[in-house]
């Protein structure tokens, strides 16, 4: 039987020309009815281009004809007149002073509603994990005030500055990073309000030279402040992944994380459960922080669940040697879920 659930699925096929996210991501699909084999879609656009309402109206109309069952379809359009909006307004209200970043792909951020539950270790081991799998990987660290990354991936040399005075993100273990840590020396502090943190996230983004890749993933800082809201500000994410512990004192904070995604229209890609058990060397499984958490909350919220890290001493010295566990033991229970969360996220990214 025909449903609005089904079109709505359908819908999330077509892409807003020049975006890699869908119309349903960007919140410009407001209205789905299914009448028997009828089906009434109304989209509101914030841009005024022709061409892309055009381009967006036929796709549609193609992806829900091609559902069992339909037989009459009516996409309607509504946009603002040419003189409503500002040349070159990208498709979501949210996001009218956005552009893509040349050469990359697909703009990735790793957050999590509170400190402690692993998110920068996620993110080092995401990344080369996705370069283990043959993709083109850059990661940025916008956690300002705590920058880790470094440590983690094991360099410390400062970017150089091209002919185009842009920095020349160092790599490591086949993956580009930018982080606030390259620029400061040892323990010292950065005491900054909110506009210099924006203007950095803006920085990092716009004035480095990333060059052609796949996925840059950006480590964000705990919470929904500052550096959260100017990366959404800054570029058009293709999408959240969320990091938790199992416990319900991180599951109650990470729900504020994914209400933060879906005001700003960021598609989520799913939650990670990190910390999630502990095998003894007896062999015997003891969970910590309890189990299930994560994906019982995936389920409550209808977002993925891409995976569960198990608690290894590995993970830990890793991030400490700069030496992920996904570089040094990939195929290795240590390893192997942050290769199978990578993979999970690549699917869902397209």
């Amino acid at each position: 039987m025909l449903t609005q659930e089904a079109i709505l699925d359908a819908l999330k096929a077509v892409k807003y020309p020049g975006y890699s996210r869908d119309i349903i991501s960007f919140g410009l699909v407001k209205h789905v009815a299914v009448n028997g084999g009828a089906v009434n879609v109304r989209l509101e656009l914030t841009s005024p281009n022709a061409d892309a309402a055009r381009i967006v109206k036929a796709e549609c109309e193609n992806v829900i004809r091609a559902q069992p069952g339909v037989t009459h379809v009516f996409v309607e359009m509504k946009q603002p007149a040419p003189t409503a909006a500002a040349p070159g307004a990208a498709p979501g209200g949210a996001f009218q002073n956005q552009n893509k970043v040349p050469g990359i792909k697909r703009i990735v951020a790793v957050a999590s509603g509170k400190g402690g539950v692993g998110k920068s270790t996620c993110s080092v081991n995401l990344a080369c994990a996705l370069n283990h799998l043959g993709a083109r990987v850059g990661l940025l660290d916008c956690d300002i005030y705590g920058p880790s990354i470094p440590l983690m991936m094991g360099i410390h040399q400062r970017p150089i500055v091209n002919d185009d005075e842009k920095l020349v993100p160092p790599s490591n273990h086949g993956v580009k990073l930018m982080s606030m840590g390259f620029l400061l020396t040892d323990d010292q502090p950065v005491i900054w309000r909110g506009p210099m943190i924006q203007k950095t996230i803006q920085q990092f983004i716009t004035q480095v030279e990333w060059g052609q890749l796949d996925y840059l993933l950006v480590d964000l800082p705990p919470g929904t402040g500052d550096a959260q809201l100017s990366l959404c500000q800054t570029v058009p994410l293709d999408g959240g992944v969320i990091v938790t512990t199992p416990q319900e004192a991180s599951l109650g904070v990470v729900r504020k994380g994914i209400a933060m995604f879906q005001k700003v229209n960021v598609p989520l890609l799913g939650i990670v459960e990190n910390m999630s058990y502990f095998i003894t060397p007896g062999g015997e499984r003891v969970e910590i922080f309890g189990h299930g958490g994560g994906r019982a909350e995936a389920e409550r919220q209808k977002i993925p669940f891409l995976g569960e890290v198990p608690l290894f001493l590995e993970i830990r010295a890793g991030s400490d040697k700069g030496i992920p566990v996904a570089v040094s033991h990939p195929a290795d229970p240590q390893g192997k879920p942050f290769l199978q969360i990578a993979e999970a996220l690549r699917q869902r990214l397209g």
